[in-house]
């Protein structure tokens, strides 16, 4: 059964997100048979990388939010990561354009390695301060997860894998994505945000019910029986 999962570097939520998503695929008991697909989505499709910047001081000045309000929302996301053991570090993060990122997450699923991938790109992002529109630094991460350094240099270098982070976008548009995480179950149930593992892994449990039932040959019924052939070629 296949669960895709729209995602974008730069959002918190879809850091906690992936981290109560795992959870619930721990307590599944047929996590084996499912097939996770991580597709493209980007919050801020114009932003120009800011290297000299942290997102606190971008937030502000897109958002016309004050230093109070930032650190509020910020300070509230990091509570939520901490539930979920995972650790922001706002003050370090750069404002820095994903499309590179989500190219460099589309390459490692060639490689079947996209979930690798991004749990070392949110990491690099909110938790290392790293510019991750930078090719130096997709390289390295590149090779944490084993892929070739040369090989993943050329793609940076190239335009590789952008009509797929395009498709990917177009796709949660037809879909109705309007916020990330997204997450869709058997291309039938969506689960938008966050959410508690719990939630993901009921939506995990009726999905898996409906998909398995799907699978099994359906029994023929017949009001009428006439002359047949059985096995050995007997006939009556």
């Amino acid at each position: 059964m296949k669960v895709d999962i729209w995602s974008d570097v730069m959002c918190p939520f879809c850091y906690i997100g992936k981290k109560h998503f795992d959870e619930a695929m721990t307590q599944f008991d047929y996590a084996d048979d499912i097939q996770v697909e991580w597709k493209s989505f980007q919050l801020e499709p114009d932003l120009k990388t800011q290297p000299d910047k942290t997102v606190s001081e971008h937030l502000a000045e897109t958002k016309g939010w004050s230093d109070t309000q930032t650190a509020q929302m910020q300070q509230r996301i990091t509570m939520m990561g901490a539930n979920a053991d995972l650790t922001f570090n706002f003050d370090e993060a750069i404002p820095a354009n994903s499309f590179n990122a989500h190219r460099l997450a589309h390459f490692a699923k060639s490689k079947g390695k996209d979930g690798r991938i991004e749990e070392v790109l949110f990491k690099a992002y909110f938790v290392d301060g790293k510019n991750i529109d930078d090719s130096e630094v997709l390289i390295d991460l590149s090779a944490k997860i084993g892929l070739d350094k040369k090989e993943t240099q050329n793609v940076l270098e190239s335009d590789k894998f952008s009509r797929e982070v395009k498709e990917d976008i177009r796709d949660s548009q037809k879909v109705g994505v309007q916020g990330v995480p997204f997450f869709v179950f058997n291309e039938k149930y969506a689960v938008s945000g966050a959410q508690p593992a719990d939630k993901f892994l009921e939506v995990l449990q009726k999905s898996w019910k409906e998909w398995n039932k799907e699978q099994q040959p359906v029994p023929l019924n017949s009001d009428a029986e006439g002359p047949a052939c059985g096995p050995g070629g007997n006939c009556d």
